[in-house]
This record gives structure tokens, sequence and C-alpha cells, in this order.
């Protein structure tokens, strides 16, 4: 049995250049947004997370981004979000 994550943080980034090593740091994000489980699927078969502006569906088992909303609108080009897990003292659980 798959446990589904509550939250995660999504950090939206600027594209990675080849000599950037690693994931990226909220402190260098552009924007950073802790997203929880809304419940619902969506169109991409995936488990829906929302908050802060940011509503995607997300792969639970790859951290993989299907779709991605921003206040509304679809992710401009040259721009990616990263997620990672949500760090303990923002996690109540």
């Amino acid at each position: 049995m798959t446990t589904v994550p509550r939250r995660f943080e999504l950090l939206l980034v600027a594209e990675f250049t080849e000599e950037h090593e690693g994931p990226p740091w909220a402190e260098n994000a552009l924007r950073s947004a802790v997203v929880e489980a809304t419940g619902d699927t969506g169109a991409s078969g995936y488990p829906r997370y929302a908050g802060n502006g940011m509503e995607a569906d997300i792969d639970p088992e790859t951290r993989t981004v299907e779709a991605l909303l921003i206040d509304g609108d679809e992710l401009d080009y040259g721009l990616s979000v990263r997620v990672v897990p949500v760090p303990p003292d923002q996690d109540p659980a």
C-alpha cells in the first residue's frame, strides 16, 4: 500500500545551467509554496495539491509535476518547478 504525502514544497526556479549541481534551495527560488493534497485527482490522473497560489498534479512516487498553475496561469518559458519535502518546522504532522 502506497501512502500519498499530504504536503510538498514547490520551488519555482529559473532553468538550471549545466554547471549547477544538486537540488535547488528555497532561498534561491523565485517563489515557493507549501501545497497540500486536495483529495482530488487532476486531469493527469495524479493527486492534486494546492496552496499559496500554486496548484499542481504531482506523481508522489517520483515527485514529478505533471500539471501546474501559478496564480491561475501556466508556467512561463525558462522557468521550472521542483518538488521537495516540506521542512519539518513547516509540517505540524
